[in-house]
């Protein structure tokens, strides 16, 4: 038997004295990445980056109650006694994480009523990413392996991995998923990224085919004592259902949208133009606009009234100067009573009709 090619960690590290698991923080850095995915599809998908933070607060304790009660329930070695112990150890189901964090999602639309399609689409690339990312924590753990490795030739990480506990070494399962699930997830994001029409919930339905696909194939290869079920592989027969349910979904809502909009992915002519996803933006975002609006208007009101003073000001000035007769600024001509403005001196006739004028002949309006 081959040693370890690579450096085996401890489970935990210490700070100031509290115990972390190095399980928990691929968890946390799998939601964080899970964020910053889901704010760029947000945005691109024309939907308020502000939710963001409103879907995590909806989806995150709904799928960690989810998880963990469907791993209660479908563990022979574990009841509903221990949900409360030894939750730090692991005992997560990723499929009843999904069903929860589902029911999270569901909330949310309800909240800001909004399309639960349109939302679980920027959602589902962030979840498959988190999922990748949180499968290194079982690598920590040393946890969720397949099969024994005998053959010295293929005793090398990350085929394999080495289990301390055993003195063996076992498929790296781990790693086969978190592999294909940054795979899913590239294709996922791209989509979302590339096609901004309806309909909504291709990308749902591609999370639940591929993730389904690649649980149905690896769960009956993993070591008996991680697959939950007594009697039966129930994650295998979840996966099976999510593989087959992603592509009625796909179907479904391709069929819908040919129906409503005259075409299968966007919109026929004369329909909706392209079937372009709409704008919606968060109550923060519309008080904003708002305020926009009425300083707008008031500038535009305030602009009116001053341009209106400034109006009857220079009449008045202009009246009051001619009432007060300023010196050779406008003159009359005695014989045809035109008003003759003048910028200097020197005047001596009127351009009108020719008459003589003085300067210092200001007529009747001049005096």
């Amino acid at each position: 038997m081959n040693e370890p090619n690579y450096f085996i960690p401890e489970r935990s590290f210490h700070i100031f004295g509290l115990e972390i698991y190095y399980y928990a923080v691929m968890i946390v850095l799998g939601i964080l990445c899970a964020i910053v995915a889901v704010s760029f599809l947000f945005k691109r998908r024309n939907i308020s980056v502000d939710w963001v933070v409103d879907l995590l607060l909806c989806i995150l304790p709904l799928g960690i109650i989810g998880a963990r009660t469907f791993y209660v329930l479908t563990d022979p070695s574990t009841s509903m006694a221990e949900w409360f112990t030894h939750f730090r150890d692991g005992g997560l189901s990723i499929i009843g994480g999904v069903i929860g964090g589902a029911l999270g999602v569901v909330l949310f639309c309800l909240i800001h009523k909004i399309n639960f399609l349109r939302v679980a689409d920027c959602l589902m690339p962030g979840v498959i990413l988190a999922q990748g990312i949180g499968r290194w924590g079982n690598f920590f753990n040393q946890e969720v392996y397949g099969a024994l490795v005998e053959n010295p030739s293929m005793q090398w990480f990350p085929l394999s991995v080495y289990i301390e506990s055993a003195k063996e070494w076992h498929l790296a399962f781990f790693f086969y998923e978190s592999l294909t699930n940054f795979l899913i997830f590239g294709l996922l994001f791209a989509l979302m990224w590339n096609f901004r029409k309806k309909p909504h919930g291709l990308s749902t339905a591609g999370y639940f085919f591929g993730y389904g696909l690649v649980r149905s194939i690896m769960e009956p290869l993993r070591d008996p004592t991680f697959i939950l079920g007594s009697s039966a592989p129930v994650s295998q027969v979840f996966a099976i259902l999510m593989c087959v349910g992603g592509v009625l979904l796909a179907a479904g809502v391709i069929a819908w949208n040919r129906y409503k909009n005259g075409s299968f992915f966007g919109a026929a002519e004369g329909k909706e133009p392209l079937a372009i996803l709409p704008r919606y933006y968060s109550a923060d975002e519309r008080k904003k606009m708002e305020e926009a609006r009425l300083a707008k208007e008031r500038a535009v009101a305030s602009a009116g009234e001053k341009a209106a003073d400034k109006g009857v000001s220079g009449k008045d000035a202009d009246t009051e100067k001619t009432e007060a007769g300023e010196e050779n600024s406008i003159l009359i001509c005695p014989a045809c009573g035109a008003r003759i403005e003048v910028s200097e001196k020197g005047v001596s006739k009127c351009p009108y009709c020719g008459a003589p004028v003085k300067p210092d002949e200001k007529g009747e309006e001049g005096k």
